[in-house]
């Protein structure tokens, strides 16, 4: 009998796999001809939220400029330019929408988040520009009190690059490296097939930016080198004097065309260069290779940030704040839709 049992559970058909109770967070890509597997990028929020979000803000900030009589200069080498680049990344990401390799992938991952950092960027920098034209007075007095309960002497690091001129040259390269941490970061994703990150990146870069244009408006000031040195210059920050002359202009509407190509910092508070390097710091930190360059060089960025920028303390640490809540809006964000969307791949 138990042999004939035996051999007629051997006649039987093997049950079927149990399901899992869970799905998977993402479906992996089917072999590329010759073997090769472009890894699919996990689960993260839709691409076209990013899209949506960045095309709405673009759309305030332009309302912004139009109800504040501001204009874009159409002539000189900046727009041309900008627009080659921009058709460039847009051609690109549609050309390799579908990779067949891993070399089209990363040039699609790489377009795709090129086209939306120049965006977010853009439109940050304008919409400075309408928020600048919308404010009144100056907060500097306020700023520079603060800095003092907070024993901190800005005329007193201002004085120790004057004395160094190796710390300007430093402070200037760390101070202009605001423009190739995130070609990095998104450089890095595209390559190791981590568009997920880069995403998440991008999604913090442009809601920080615009969480600074919010705040800006509240405490508008000309900048501590404006404020607090008097007499002749004997050393000319990267950001110089100018938000203390352009403001005004704004506000009369004496300045009413904003040039693409030679947009400046004219936020104070809070430090969009604060701002900026948290994020680059907060992206780079779970990723070995890019900790090990980026925390660095985005530590330098930040000390030198109150004399190239001319900020107050104060300003950099509205500017954490602000970076602060962007990282964690952007986190809570991404955790609820991959729990109510668990096969997004």
């Amino acid at each position: 009998m138990k042999q004939q049992d035996l051999a007629l559970d051997r006649s039987l058909p093997a049950p079927p796999p149990r399901r899992l109770s869970r799905p998977p967070l993402r479906r992996p890509m089917p072999p590329l001809p010759g073997g090769t597997a472009v890894a699919q990028p996990p689960a993260a929020f839709p691409v076209r939220w990013l899209i949506a979000a960045i095309v709405a803000s673009g759309l305030a900030v332009a309302a912004l400029m139009a109800r504040q009589h501001i204009g874009l200069r159409l002539g000189g080498p900046a727009l041309p330019a900008l627009a080659l680049l921009v058709t460039t990344l847009a051609a690109l990401r549609h050309r390799h929408r579908a990779p067949a390799t891993s070399t089209q992938r990363t040039v699609r991952d790489f377009a795709e988040s090129a086209l939306l950092l120049v965006c977010a960027a853009l439109i940050g920098g304008l919409g400075s520009y309408a928020a600048a034209a919308a404010t009144t007075g100056f907060d500097d007095a306020l700023l520079e009190r603060s800095d003092r309960l907070l024993h901190f002497d800005w005329l007193a690091l201002y004085g120790l690059f004057v004395r160094h001129p190796a710390l300007q040259w430093v402070g200037e390269a760390a101070y202009a490296s605001i423009w190739l941490s995130p070609l990095v970061i998104i450089g890095y994703c595209a390559v190791t097939a981590r568009q997920d990150h880069a995403r998440r990146f991008l999604a913090a870069y442009w809601l920080s930016a615009m969480l600074t244009l919010l705040v800006f408006p509240l405490l508008p000031a000309r900048g501590a080198l404006a404020y607090l040195w008097h007499g002749p210059i004997p050393y000319l920050p990267m950001e110089g004097l100018g938000q203390g002359h352009i403001i005004p202009m704004l506000r009369s509407h004496a300045l009413k065309v904003v040039d693409l190509g030679a947009l400046q910092g004219i936020v104070c508070a809070p430090s969009f260069h604060t701002v900026s390097a948290a994020v680059f710091i907060a992206t780079a930190w779970p990723i070995p290779p890019l900790r090990r360059w980026l925390v660095p060089l985005n530590a330098a960025m930040l000390l030198a940030t109150p004399v190239e920028g001319t900020h107050y303390l104060t300003d950099m640490l509205i500017g954490l704040a602000v970076a602060g809540l962007a990282l964690a809006t952007v986190r809570g964000v991404e955790g609820w839709f991959n729990r109510s969307s668990p096969l997004v791949g």
